[in-house]
Order: structure tokens, then C-alpha cells, then sequence
């Protein structure tokens, strides 16, 4: 935060603040954008990359670990060079690295320019969410972190829209490439709008160990989450190792940011029943956020025949729902204590989970947009009322590192949940298709009567010579299409489950003082 004292006014003179909003908001818009506009276009980077699937969804998966990683840091980065310096800065390398990533040339390129991409990108909002602190009156803040909240929220709704599209229509390239232009015209418009605050002195000492410690833990975390299921977990000595790593990691990291003076990580703050409650909460908001935006394309591309377009549409209404309730929200937040806003946020996405296991092959398009929207209910009724919760009771020098950690939680669990649900979809896959393989005998009723309508019709409709053959071939794309849809619906489960765990922690949580101006941490 700037000394108002010392330091000139954050607005440039003359310049309306809800300029100020709108260009912050914008800037965070293609940020958060990025964590999801490519999730509709795995299958296209994938075909031409040559690639598998699996290996495609670490197009994901590497952004939102590296800007985890980086956004503990920012506070110190921004009061260090500068504020306006360092978001310039970031602005401009996630802008050249989203250009970078359209041009890649294979997958290990595509992931390089994708690590620089989240680490530029994790340390724009939070420093975006503390220009506009300072762009406002505490009266008014409320207001504009709504505007900034509709950026947050509904970014990862419209990326999946956008990026089908782009794959469409164009290429799965421009899902990179559109950053150029709009980061240019950002970059514009925060140098002539925006002023410079002075470095701090405060900021002369950073702990690079925790940095590397923790950067060490989520990394392998990561790996092992990634390739666990198709490296056989434990039995792989590639697992072992990242294991090792992390888990020396983290044991390192608890001594460390205990005693050092100025930690990376306040480990007391994570351990505080308020704060703490609220870190685990937004760590299954995050997961709950992309797990479903990342799968829900994809299981209508792979099991209902959707184009890439299509499948982004369905998730369209839920973004308007979700920009509603984020003004919605922001009033009933001056009325309702957040402990119960959240647990109601909570108990609405896990109810949403729970529709989404009502999954068969008849459903309709509307299924699935319906069931997002009910998510977009929930989600704005976790993240405004979140922020008043975890900053309660902390000392004015403790927000900017709350509001990181905040960021670190969201997409740290966004990455779990992307991984956790790509491990349950493999298992649970292979589970049900080798239960399904069970009744396929010749000596089940079933299976000799479905051998033989199936048979029939392609003898009426081809070669009889050649029916059987393609009668035995239909019933078994018919039983993976099954294994498949079952094992979504799992997923759903899985994550119902999640959502219901944070109610209780929700419940756990203080009553705030209501009506108050709000909070100015980044």
C-alpha cells in the first residue's frame, strides 16, 4: 500500500477512478481468461501438437501452479520497483508470452511460454485489486471490487466460450494471440492513467528460500498429481522422486517461514482458525471453478458430439447469472454475515454437483447450462463475503499478504481439482468399463440378445458377411461410451463432496462487523 502522506494520489490528475476500475478490471479480465480460454482447444492443441490428451491438459495445469507460485511474492515486487512498475512489467510479459504461446512450435514450447505466461499473470491481480483500493474512498470500494469481482468470476466462464470459438473457426493459436492487441491497449492506458508509487524501504529484504521452497512443493505437487495415474503412482521411481521433493519441500518450509522475520508464507496466519478456515474454503472453491469449466467442454465434446463452440456456449448462461449475482451478492454482504453467505455458496455448488450426477446420454443442451448456472449461483455467494471473512481481525500490514494467499488458494485449488478429477475420470473409467466387460459374455441373455439385433441390422444394412464383426465393434464402443458418462458422474460425486466439506468450515468461522468499508489489501 502507498503512504498517502508521502506518496502523489494513485490517480492521475483529472482522471475519472471508475476509469481506473474499468482498466484494472480489464487487464484482470484477460488474466483469469487465461485459465480457462483454453480448455475447449486441448483436443485441437493436442492433434496438432501430436500429443496426447493427457499430456494437453498440462497447457492448463503448468499456468495455474506457476501463478500460484508467484503471487506470494508480488507484494514485495510492487513495493520494491513500484506499483505502476511492476504491473507494466507484468502486463508486458504476459502479453509477450501469450504471443510466444501462440506461435509454439511443439508441447515443451507451448508449456515454457505457458510457465512465463502465469508467473507475469500472478502478480497482475493482486497488484490490480490494490491500485483500485486506492483509487476509491472506503465508501466506495464496495462498489468497485464488485466491478473487479464480476472480472474474476466471470473470466473463466466466457474463456471456454471464446477459446471454442477462436478453435473453430480459426485456430487454436488465437486463444494466445487476441492477448497481444488488448495487453498492448492495457499497457496504454495504466502508464498515461495511473501514478507511480514510490518504492518502500520495507521492501529491501525477500525470502528467496521460501520462494524456492515453496515454488520446490507445489511444483512436484503438481507433477505427481499429473502423471500419477499414468506413471502407476508409487510404483514409478519418477513419482518417488517428485514425491521426495515435495515432501522435503514442505517439511523444510515449516521451520523456515517460522522463524524467519519476514516470511514468504505467515504459516500463523494459515494456522488461525479464521484465516486458516477461509485458505481451505477457497482451496475447494478453486477446484469446484476449473474442474467444471475445464470438463464439462470436454465431456460434451468427447461423449455428446459438441463442437468446441458449442461446448463453450453451454457454459455461457452462467456467466451472465454469475455477473448478477456478484452485485446481488455485494449488497447482501452489508446484511449477512459471510460465515453463512459462504456455507449458502457452499451447499448451492454441491447441490449443483448433485444435479450434474443425474448424467445420461438423453440429456440435452439445457442440462447442462441449467446445472451451470445453478453453480454461478453459488460461486459469487463464496468469493465477495470470503475476502470481508479472512481479513477480520488481521492488522492493516497483513492484508496484502491475505489477499496473495487468497490468490495462491484459488488457483492452487483449481489445479488440485483439475488434477484430482482427471485421476478419478482414468480410474473410475477403466473400473466401469471392466464391469461393463463382465456381462459382455456369450453366456448372458442380455448381451446374445443385443448381439443379435445389432448383427441383424447391419446385415439388413451392409455386408451380412461382415455384420458380426460390426455388431461386436458397436457394442463395444457402446460400452465405453458408458464407462465414460459413469465415470463423470463420479467426478460430480467427488466433487459434491468437496463442496460440502467446506459448510462446515464455513460455520467455523467469526461474525464481522457488517456495513463497513471494504477491505483494502491486495
Amino acid at each position: 500500500m502507498s503512504e498517502r502522506g508521502a506518496a502523489p494520489p494513485v490517480v492521475a490528475e483529472g482522471v475519472n477512478p471508475w476509469l481506473i476500475a474499468v482498466v484494472v478490471a480489464l487487464a484482470a479480465f484477460m488474466e483469469v481468461l487465461d485459465t480457462t480460454i483454453a480448455n475447449v482447444a486441448l483436443r485441437y492443441i493436442a492433434g496438432s501438437l501430436g500429443v496426447s490428451a493427457d499430456e494437453s491438459s498440462w497447457v492448463v495445469t503448468t499456468y495455474l501452479v506457476s501463478n500460484a507460485i508467484i503471487v506470494t511474492a508480488t507484494s514485495f515486487f510492487a513495493q520494491k520497483f513500484g506499483r505502476k512498475s511492476f504491473f507494466l512489467f507484468c502486463l508486458g510479459l504476459f502479453t509477450v508470452s501469450s504471443v510466444l504461446c501462440g506461435f509454439a512450435w511443439n508441447l515443451n514450447s507451448l508449456l515454457a511460454f505457458r510457465l512465463l505466461q502465469g508467473l507475469a499473470g500472478g502478480g497482475m491481480v493482486p497488484v490490480a485489486q490494490s491500485i483500485l483500493a486506492d483509487s476509491f474512498p472506503p465508501q466506495k470500494r464496495g462498489q468497485a471490487f464488485a466491478l473487479f469481482g464480476v472480472a474474476v468470476v466471470v473470466a473463466p466462464v466466457i474463456g471456454p466460450t471464446l477459446g471454442g470459438w477462436l478453435s473453430d473457426n480459426l485456430s487454436w493459436h488465437w486463444c494466445f494471440l487476441i492477448n497481444g492487441p488488448v495487453g498492448l491497449l492495457s499497457m496504454a492506458l495504466i502508464y498515461a492513467l495511473i501514478n507511480e508509487t514510490p518504492p518502500t524501504a520495507r521492501a529491501a529484504r525477500f525470502d528467496w528460500i521460501g520462494f524456492v521452497l515453496v515454488a520446490c512443493f507445489l511444483g512436484s505437487l503438481e507433477v505427481i498429481l499429473d502423471r500419477g495415474q499414468i506413471e502407476d503412482w508409487f510404483a514409478s521411481r519418477f513419482i518417488v522422486t517428485f514425491a521426495a521433493i515435495a515432501a522435503l519441500a514442505f517439511v523444510a518450509t515449516i521451520p523456515w517461514e517460522l522463524k524467519h522475520k519476514s516470511p514468504l508464507v505467515d504459516l500463523r496466519m494459515l494456522a488461525s482458525r479464521q484465516f486458516g478456515a477461509c485458505f481451505v474454503v477457497m482451496l475447494a472453491t478453486g477446484a469446484i471453478l476449473l474442474a467444471t469449466t475445464q470438463f464439462m467442454p470436454q465431456m460434451v465434446q468427447e461423449d455428446f458430439g459438441y463442437t468446441a463452440t458449442w461446448a463453450g456456449l453451454a457454459l455461457s448462461p452462467g456467466g451472465l447469472v454469475a455477473m448478477v449475482m456478484m452485485f446481488t451478492v455485494g449488497q447482501l454482504s452489508r446484511r449477512v454475515q459471510p460465515k453463512y453467505l459462504i456455507a449458502a455458496g457452499s451447499a448451492v455448488c454441491a447441490f449443483s454437483m448433485y444435479g450434474l450426477t443425474g448424467l445420461n446420454g438423453d440429456v440435452d443442451f439445457w442440462f447442462f447450462a441449467d446445472w451451470r448456472m445453478v453453480v454461478s449461483v453459488g460461486l459469487p455467494l463464496i468469493f465477495i463475503p470470503i475476502t470481508a471473512a479472512s481479513y477480520d481481525g488481521l492488522p492493516p500490514g497483513k492484508t496484502d499478504m491475505a489477499s496473495a494467499l487468497l490468490n495462491a488458494a484459488r488457483n492452487t485449488g483449481g489445479s488440485i481439482g483439475v488434477s484430482l478429477a482427471s485421476n478419478v475420470l482414468a480410474h473410475r473409467q477403466q473400473f466401469h468399463l471392466s464391469r461393463l466387460a463382465e456381462q459382455s459374455v456369450p453366456s448372458n441373455l442380455s448381451y446374445q440378445q443385443t448381439m443379435q439385433q445389432a448383427t441383424d441390422y447391419f446385415a439388413q444394412n451392409g455386408s451380412a458377411a461382415q455384420a458380426k464383426a460390426q455388431a461386436f465393434a458397436w457394442i463395444g464402443q457402446q460400452a465405453q461410451a458408458q464407462a465414460s458418462l459413469l465415470a463423470y458422474i463420479d467426478v460430480f460425486w467427488t466433487l459434491m463432496l468437496v463442496s460440502l466439506a467446506a459448510i462446515p468450515l464455513a460455520l467455523l468461522l467469526r461474525k464481522v462487523k457488517l456495513g463497513g468499508a471494504a477491505p483494502a489489501g491486495h
